[in-house]
């Protein structure tokens, strides 16, 4: 798409927001690569999943509304590429029109929310061409099918014209979410090539990569590409996770507490810290800035569990000097409609209103 284009349905889907205020990005710094700002925000599900109808429909402005009413200043929005590409399209050949242009106006209306409300948009590929941490699985593995890595590659070149001129005050890609199943050198050459695709549209975007392993283990050897990277918050398991039924094992968990014993060891702040604070730090000392993508805990685990586990994070993550964003706004794991059977919900706008939780989640 030509940049003229792309301005036209920008400013389209911006229209009817002509009467609020403008709350944009002036007079901030550009991020940098070497010292992520401390963003804080949520996850927003709308381009989730192709085939799902709830997850697959036009964001909402009324969720950046809040958000930046309520203080925070970021929107994570991991995307399924099948959301506007069809199956038969997958290796992206043809003309850049080949998108289906209906669903990818839903995207620049996500990105000129977040200008309007000073949120800062973060587009992650959560399913990319040749990989997905969920099932079903793709056709062919982006870690080691040449064919996979053209279509990904295309498909990032196509994502960075769109949004090209766009400052990353406001906008940034996340490339892959939640690598695994690959080793350190196949996923920087992978990373590698979608950066270099990026960057021959756009040299200037601010990138960030997620840590191998489901998002948990830093990559130095990312180092000479002048990214951020993303680590995760969800350990232990046992706590975030209770009663997920798509993790294994959880039919054998113990209802949790916090601190608690898992196979004979305290998961405890210490233990956190230790484990998933300190590698990260010696990461950001080498001039990589962290942020923490997805964090959350399932709406199964007892409330006040809940609390004291994400007030332990959300401060290791304050004193490290890093931002997070909280899987999700509105579901499971997120502030509103959450279906926890333990919480009174506070009615906001027709919503119900994790107040408690919210008010966790400002004094961080």
């Amino acid at each position: 798409m030509h940049r003229r284009t792309f301005i036209r349905h920008t400013l389209a889907a911006s229209a009817s927001l002509a009467a609020a205020p403008l709350l944009a990005h002036t007079g901030q710094p550009n991020p940098d690569p070497t010292k992520l700002p401390r963003w804080r925000g949520f996850n927003l599900l709308e381009k989730f999943i192709a085939d799902v109808a709830e997850w697959n429909k036009p964001y909402r402005e009324k969720d950046f509304e809040w958000m930046a009413r309520w203080g925070f200043d970021f929107v994570r929005l991991p995307m399924s590429y099948k959301c506007w590409m069809k199956t038969e399209d997958w290796y992206g050949r043809a003309t850049p029109n080949r998108p289906d242009e209906a669903k990818m106006k839903e995207v620049d209306a996500a990105v000129a929310f977040g200008k309007r409300y000073g949120i800062h948009v973060n587009l992650n590929l959560h399913r990319i061409q040749g990989y997905c941490v969920n099932p079903p699985a793709e056709p062919v593995s982006l870690w080691t099918d040449e064919k996979a890595l053209e279509a990904a590659v295309w498909q990032w070149r196509f994502l960075a014209e769109r949004y090209k001129g766009i400052p990353n005050t406001q906008l940034s890609f996340d490339l892959v979410n939640e690598p695994a199943g690959v080793d350190e050198p196949d996923y920087v050459r992978v990373v590698t090539a979608l950066v270099n695709g990026i960057r021959e549209v756009d040299p200037g975007r601010l990138v960030i990569a997620d840590g191998r392993q489901y998002g948990t283990l830093p990559v130095p050897g990312l180092k000479g590409l002048r990214l951020g990277q993303s680590t995760r918050g969800y350990n232990p398991m046992q706590v975030s996770h209770y009663q997920a039924t798509w993790v294994q094992g959880v039919k054998e968990w113990p209802q949790p507490g916090w601190p608690m014993t898992v196979g004979g060891e305290t998961w405890d702040k210490d233990k956190l810290r230790r484990d998933y604070i300190e590698p990260w730090k010696k990461l950001e000392a080498e001039g990589i800035g962290i942020h923490v993508g997805e964090w959350g805990c399932y709406k199964y685990t007892p409330h006040a569990v809940a609390l004291r586990w994400m007030e332990d994070c959300l401060g290791l993550w304050k004193e490290a000097g890093w931002g997070w964003s909280l899987w999700n706004f509105r579901g499971d794991f997120g502030i509103l409609n959450s279906g926890r059977t333990d919480v009174k919900y506070e009615n906001f706008k027709g919503e119900k209103l994790d107040r408690q939780m919210l008010e966790l989640l400002q004094r961080y």
